[in-house]
């Protein structure tokens, strides 16, 4: 495997569709299944947003697409928190998986189609190893993290990455208030 970011972004990806397939195929580990999507989708968030996102916007020149990347992965966290609380053998965790879905697969075929593209142009292979290392250790560190739960610094991080002004001005409650706000609009 290569530490390149993009490769590894992509990696995650796979293993995401991957464990899609397993949760719907196989209902009786969903269980099991369903904390190993949460974590993985919650760290590989957490570290694009952190690492991989503002060198995108100010080293790729990708701030429209870094924008509209941030307001999907708050959207994609807010169904895996209803994911988390649905029963894994009930009618609701099967549309709520499909919402899920559904939203990471057309985040996944946008960022493949324009973020990742416009990185592998616009930064060299050096820098992208060097993201690719950053990338790497700050998933591992949120591996435990959440949905639904960002720090206010996370929080602040979504907010820059979706061009919202005014973030330090708030206090935590707000701030994800209007983070969500964001990216429902």
């Amino acid at each position: 495997m290569s530490g390149d970011v993009v490769d590894l972004i992509m990696a995650d990806h796979r293993e995401v569709e991957r464990l899609f397939e397993e949760l719907k195929a196989y209902p009786e580990n969903r269980p099991l299944l369903t904390p190993v999507l949460s974590a993985l989708l919650t760290a590989h968030s957490r570290a694009e947003e952190a690492e991989v996102y503002p060198v995108a916007k100010s080293e790729a020149g990708e701030t429209d697409e870094v924008a509209h990347s941030q307001e999907e992965h708050e959207q994609a966290e807010e169904i895996l928190v209803r994911l988390n609380a649905a029963d894994a053998q009930s009618p609701e965790f099967d549309a709520v998986l499909q919402e899920l879905v559904d939203a990471v697969t057309h985040h996944v075929q946008e960022e493949e189609s324009t973020v990742l593209p416009g990185m592998k142009t616009g930064l060299d292979d050096m820098r992208r190893m060097e993201l690719g290392e950053a990338f790497a250790a700050a998933r591992a560190a949120h591996l435990g993290d959440q949905p639904g739960q960002a720090s206010r610094k996370e929080l602040e991080m979504q907010a820059r990455n979706m061009n919202m002004s005014g973030a330090s001005d708030m206090n935590k409650a707000r701030l994800a208030k209007e983070v969500k706000k964001q990216a429902q609009s």
